[in-house]
């Protein structure tokens, strides 16, 4: 599989997942330099399939690339036939951290599983979803970001105890800090 599909598919599932919880997605910015940085990926095992163009990495996945982190127990990507590229990375959990540019601060997340579509250019978080810019967070089961229309939905339904019984009524929740204002 071409680097450049596979570097090209990750740029934009991390631009993706950064944006989640920005109301304003022009305030949140991954590290430029990360793009023209070389990707690094670490798995138990590989898989290659060049005739349905996909990658699967499975196993204590860790992937760079300059301040991104990538972490899940299975990461899958493809290419389909339109030439646009989705990725799926699964884990308990799958998390993302990359600093933010020209500041000092993260943005990260996790979930169950991450799924990106680069046709629709959406990116969902599902089952025990997080993620955080600064000090402020959002909680979901699910977390979906729309790059084409700049929109953002979190939400909750049912969830499980710790016995496995259904619990009705779970609920979204956002952790927004007081904005500082600047000094005179």
């Amino acid at each position: 599989m071409r680097l450049s599909f596979f570097k090209a598919s990750l740029v934009q599932f991390i631009f993706a997942c950064l944006c989640l919880i920005s109301f304003n997605p022009s305030y949140v910015f991954a590290e430029k330099a990360d793009r023209d940085k070389p990707i690094e990926l670490e798995s138990d095992t590989m898989t290659s399939d060049d005739s349905k163009s996909t990658s699967v990495y499975t196993g204590n996945v860790i992937l760079t690339q300059g301040t991104l982190l990538i972490k899940a127990d299975e990461l899958t990507i493809r290419e389909d036939n339109q030439g646009f590229q989705h990725s799926t990375s699964t884990g308990n959990p799958t998390s993302f951290k990359q600093k933010r540019e020209g500041k000092n601060e993260y943005i990260e997340g996790s979930a169950q599983r991450i799924e990106y579509d680069g046709r629709m250019d959406k990116v969902h978080l599902y089952s025990k979803a997080w993620v955080k810019k600064g000090e402020d967070v959002v909680y979901g089961d699910y977390i979906m970001y729309d790059a084409n229309a700049e929109f953002a939905k979190a939400m909750s339904g049912n969830t499980k105890n710790k016995a496995g019984e259904t619990v009705p009524g779970g609920r979204t929740r956002a952790i927004i800090q007081p904005k500082k204002k600047p000094q005179e």
